[in-house]
């Protein structure tokens, strides 16, 4: 065991406290995957990453990313937040304000806009749920079918089961049994449009400080949850690969424009921003073209050395 340095940060906030906090060991090297998994659970946090030399030449360093129950392999907050911690104990990328990571799905390019990071959304498959499948993940949400306005199963790394509701009120309503989805084994990402008339309740709803919050800036399109018992958590905060492949959904079938800004985590008294643009250049998924850019600001928290 040895002391390596540290660091907490809240991704999707500009507020310390109303993010998805992020626990980050920036010299992961020389642990075992028991060790990685066994301080994971211990942070007890959505994720825990560890940072690593690169084994592409092409990367600037290599991220592992780990849930209380288990490894993924590409997470967007946890992303976000690495690269801010690796930023601020000093790593240069090689190119500029780009900055590309490695992962188990791949090379993922991060970008700097000022103080904001964005990363390019990995390509994300598609696919119809089974109607089975469908009707009883919805009964374990509490949903009725025709609360139900669309579903898609999402694939970016981490695979999701998306639906979007058909009312922000339905979505916040929810209080889904857990172990019903553990047992399931599926993550579920439920999304609602959020209306003109409804955008400045949310953003009071979302935080005990609204003053903290642009509401023209920062009013949203849409609200999302995510629940994922199915990888030891009930309900993550604020949640990048959900929204990335939410994004290459819903913008391709013309329910979202090609940018806007996702709140997510009303319901836990957080008041998470999710900033999504497409621009002109590669793929969003197996149905659109356009790279999707999901960004967000961070806050570090805690910085120190931890004993592992």
């Amino acid at each position: 065991m040895k002391n390596r340095p540290f660091a907490q940060i809240d991704v999707f906030t500009a507020t310390a406290g109303f993010g998805n906090p992020v626990a980050v060991v920036l010299d992961g090297t020389d642990l075992d995957d028991a060790a990685l998994q066994r301080f994971a659970r211990w942070t007890n946090l959505s994720e825990t990453t560890f940072v690593l030399p690169p084994t592409d030449p092409k990367a600037d360093y290599r991220l592992r990313i780990f849930t209380p129950g288990g490894e993924l392999p590409f997470a967007g907050h946890p992303t976000l937040g690495s690269c801010f911690a690796w930023l601020a104990a000093g790593g240069v990328p090689r190119r500029g304000d780009m900055i590309v990571q490695e992962c188990a799905k791949g090379l993922v390019p991060i970008r700097r806009d000022g103080a904001r990071l964005a990363f390019a959304a990995p390509p994300a498959h598609l696919s119809g749920p089974s109607p089975t499948h469908l009707a009883k993940v919805a009964a374990a949400l509490g949903l009725k079918p025709a609360q139900i306005l669309k579903a898609q199963s999402l694939d970016n790394g981490p695979q999701w089961l998306a639906l979007l509701v058909d009312s922000v009120d339905t979505l916040l309503a929810l209080e889904p049994n857990h172990g019903q989805l553990e047992s399931l084994k599926q993550k579920v990402g439920v999304a609602a449009k959020v209306s003109a008339s409804t955008a400045s309740d949310l953003i009071a709803r979302s935080s005990r400080e609204a003053r903290a919050f642009d509401t023209r800036a920062d009013a949203p399109a849409i609200e999302v949850r995510a629940f994922a018992a199915a990888v030891g958590v009930n309900e993550d905060p604020v949640t990048g690969s959900l929204n990335a492949s939410l994004a290459q959904w819903l913008i391709e079938t013309g329910d979202l424009p090609a940018r806007y800004v996702a709140a997510q985590g009303t319901v836990l008294g957080r008041a998470g921003r999710v900033h999504v643009e497409r621009d002109g250049e590669g793929q969003t998924a197996s149905t659109g073209s356009g790279q999707i850019w999901v960004g967000g600001d961070c806050v570090g928290v805690i910085r120190g050395e931890v004993t592992l």
